[in-house]
């Protein structure tokens, strides 16, 4: 990248345009040209708001206005209100999840990989809760007068980035969504209570995926072995147990359940699972793992623009969670690319502050690995695609 560039620039190179473009034109062809604001400038546009916090589609004409010699040479021209508000609310905002599964098999390729207990690839698997007004939003009505959507997402461990998202209404269970997980065979899930659903649990067994989750109060049992517990860690017990009662017949399989107690805390925990080859201490790491997820929804919901939204029809707010999901898969391939130390939040934070400054992304987010890598008097050139 070159130093004359701006940082929004740079930015924007780390989404792969011959992709964004192939990705339009193989799927998503409208058969017309979109004659004063293509998907690139709506994307464009929306990314930007995302890096400097638009409180509004007004803020975000306005700044292209003032910034228009600037994005000139990134061939983008300035973005009316009305037309922006058109385009966020009549095409599908699948094109841009599409752009987002893209995104993300880019940045898994580069993203450190997870060293646990296990050889096997470890996932969490939870959702997040958005408030909307219902008055605004009525098509997210919730309770009678409260709105809601929710954000099911599976968390790859590997890089911490979410490798599945499904935008739904707050009112659909989070167990219904789970049923549509494709995970790749001999792969770790861990789930809350929430989650504990025996048709799912057999779902998952049948298609060779592993999963974790603690069980609930009042579920009868009854115990088929026991096994030593090693107390110094903390296990308290270790079972294979089969269930009884009515809804027992949909778990056809024994399952293991691990007892352990935190040594920090004193709580006592109870977790299911069907994998029966791990230590039961590494059955309780792998349960707490699980909090990944809740810092990667208190992160996105801190950083990115997801929580207010810049239109109200249900395509134009999903289109603005894509894009900010975008954004941050986007920060995270830099990050994995120039294998830098720094956190998301502060490369985010910088540019953020430095959108439209001419200076290398490197430089200003770790001075001291480009002032390393930098021969004398020449810039540090890092080739995205």
């Amino acid at each position: 990248m070159a130093q004359r560039n701006t940082i929004f620039r740079q930015l924007l190179q780390l989404v792969d345009r011959h992709v964004f473009n192939r990705v339009e034109r193989e799927r998503f062809k409208s058969g017309r040209e979109y004659r004063s604001l293509n998907r690139w400038q709506q994307f464009t546009a929306m990314m930007l708001a995302q890096l400097a916090g638009n409180s509004s589609l007004r803020d975000i004409a306005q700044q292209f206005e003032g910034q228009a010699k600037r994005l000139y040479h990134l061939g983008l021209r300035a973005v009316k209100r009305s037309t922006l508000a058109d385009a966020n609310a009549g095409r599908p905002a699948e094109f841009f999840e599409a752009i987002f599964q893209e995104q993300y098999a880019r940045c898994a390729a580069l993203a450190p990989r997870k060293k646990f207990h296990s050889k096997h690839k470890l996932y969490s698997f939870d959702s997040s809760l958005v408030d909307l007004c219902l008055s605004m939003f009525p098509w997210a009505k919730f309770r009678r007068t409260k709105g809601g959507i929710k954000l099911h997402t599976l968390l790859d461990h590997d890089g911490y980035l979410p490798a599945f998202v499904h935008i739904t209404t707050a009112k659909v269970a989070d167990v219904t969504i789970a049923r549509l997980l494709k995970l790749p065979a001999g792969s770790i899930i861990v789930m809350d209570r929430g989650y504990v659903d025996f048709s799912l649990f057999s779902q998952l067994h049948t298609e060779n995926i592993q999963f974790v989750t603690r069980m609930k109060k009042g579920m009868r049992y009854k115990v088929v072995e026991r096994r030593d517990g090693n107390r110094a860690q903390g296990v308290t017990s270790d079972q294979t147990i089969q269930f009884t009662g009515a809804k027992a017949k949909n778990c056809a399989t024994s399952l293991r359940r691990v007892g352990y107690r935190d040594a920090e805390t004193g709580q006592h925990y109870f977790f299911l699972t069907n994998a029966f080859e791990l230590p039961a201490k590494c059955i309780a790491d792998i349960y707490k793992e699980r909090w990944q997820v809740e810092l990667f929804f208190k992160w996105i919901k801190q950083n990115l623009k997801i929580k207010t939204f810049l239109g109200t029809s249900k395509n134009a707010v999903m289109t603005q969670i894509w894009i900010a999901l975008i954004t941050l898969l986007m920060i995270a391939y830099y990050k994995f690319k120039a294998k830098i130390g720094q956190s998301l939040s502060q490369i985010l934070k910088l540019a953020r502050l430095n959108l439209f400054v001419r200076k290398n992304l490197l430089e200003l987010v770790d001075p001291i690995s480009y002032v390393q890598s930098e021969p004398v008097g020449k810039q540090l050139c890092i080739n995205f695609h």
